[in-house]
């Protein structure tokens, strides 16, 4: 997992990022029930549908536990998982580990602090630190799929993010689910397509978890019941 802070001058910049090991702290804030039980990788040489799923009952299933010294975190908390972003203009997010091509990623996901001007959602296709998509929801009610390339910060079907009444605004949880299918993108939210779009610069990686403030910082969102499957 890695941390970038983005910057707006003319366009989102990447300006560097830090990283240290540590334990996560306590937030505060309503959650997604999380359901018993673990981690789990289906096996390579069976078809089930189901790459990688995680409640987060359990530490111990593999995700980035981490402190940075602008005091974002990454860590499970509450029988979940969280992300903290504490710098402005910053994306922070954690991966499982896994490497896919086609895929269907998604999560239960809510704020537990900072402003509903926010992102949060899913990754798929994720290369490395300076590459990957993402499927990108805010508290207050836009979305967006997001490209990272070579470090600078653009989107894939759209200027920007965009408004939609289908997203549950505030600290109700949402439902967020990426699919990245050959050259398709396509992002939805409560089972509900907000929007599907074409782009071929990343073929395969890894999928995670992914939060971004804009001009305030510490965002906190909490996420739960993380599957990743073949679509």
């Amino acid at each position: 997992m890695r941390k970038q802070v983005w910057f707006v001058v003319l366009a989102l910049l990447l300006v560097g990022m830090a990283c240290s090991f540590g334990a996560g702290s306590e937030t505060q804030g309503g959650a997604p029930t999380a359901d018993t039980g673990s981690a789990t990788q289906g096996p390579a040489a069976t078809q089930s549908p189901v790459l990688f799923q995680d409640d987060f009952s359990s530490s111990s299933s593999g995700w980035d536990r981490t402190n940075y010294d602008d005091g974002s975190v990454t860590d499970y908390v509450d029988g979940g998982y969280h992300i903290l972003v504490n710098a402005d203009y910053a994306s922070v997010w954690a991966n499982p580990g896994i490497s896919v091509a086609d895929v269907s990623v998604e999560t239960d996901a809510v704020i537990r602090g900072g402003v509903e001007d926010n992102e949060f959602g899913v990754i798929c296709r994720y290369v490395d630190e300076s590459n990957f998509y993402a499927g990108s929801i805010s508290s207050d009610g836009f979305y967006a799929i997001v490209k990272i390339e070579d470090g600078e910060f653009g989107y894939v079907g759209s200027e920007g993010m965009q408004p939609s009444d289908l997203i549950n605004l505030g600290d109700q949880v949402n439902r967020v689910r990426l699919d990245c299918v050959g050259s398709r993108l396509t992002l939805y939210v409560n089972g509900t397509e907000l929007i599907s779009a074409s782009d071929s610069t990343f073929s395969s990686g890894d999928v995670g978890l992914y939060a971004g403030s804009f001009s305030t910082p510490g965002i906190d969102i909490y996420f739960d019941n993380f599957v990743a499957q073949r679509p």
